[in-house]
């Protein structure tokens, strides 16, 4: 009698459990995937869109300095992905400075800077050809303003996709 029960109870498990949900996960998924972060093969809009928790197209550097901040590594190391994942598209990535100083020291400094973010991308095994670089200095700002708030949006570098993928 208690191997009859014993058998039926574990003939409803072997039930239960084979009408649970589909657990499955897919195997060419990365782990930033499975938490919910963009996936890199998507297209750049979603990937780069911050509504859909996307890792923006932009990244922000200190007041006269071009190296990629540590807070903004990992915005640059998601590009690269992207762009892994993407082996036709390219970049051109955007430095851009705020307001102050002379228009001939922030090209400077925008071009430092789009050179910088263009580096680490290489160092993360991107081709050197497939990222182009471009200085807009004080010329582009993303605000209008002499605020330190505008001033912090207007020093970054925004990388603008080309190619397949984009």
């Amino acid at each position: 009698m208690r191997v009859k029960q014993l058998l039926a109870l574990l003939g409803i498990a072997v039930f239960v459990a084979a009408c649970g949900p589909d657990t499955k996960t897919d195997p060419n998924a990365d782990a930033a995937t499975r938490l919910g972060r963009p996936d890199p093969r998507g297209s750049w809009s979603d990937f780069t869109n911050p509504g859909r928790n996307g890792y923006g197209d932009r990244v922000f550097f200190d007041l006269d300095q071009h190296d990629v901040r540590a807070d903004q590594e990992a915005t640059v190391r998601a590009w690269a992905e992207w762009l892994k994942a993407h082996p036709g598209a390219s970049f051109t990535v955007e430095g851009h400075a705020d307001e102050r100083g002379t228009r001939e020291y922030n090209l400077g400094l925008g071009a430092r800077r789009a050179t910088s973010v263009k580096n680490m991308l290489v160092s993360l095994g991107i081709e050197a050809g497939r990222v182009r670089t471009i200085s807009y200095g004080k010329e582009r700002p993303a605000e209008a303003g002499s605020t330190e708030e505008a001033w912090g949006k207007n020093r970054r570098g925004v990388a603008v996709p080309a190619g397949s993928g984009a």
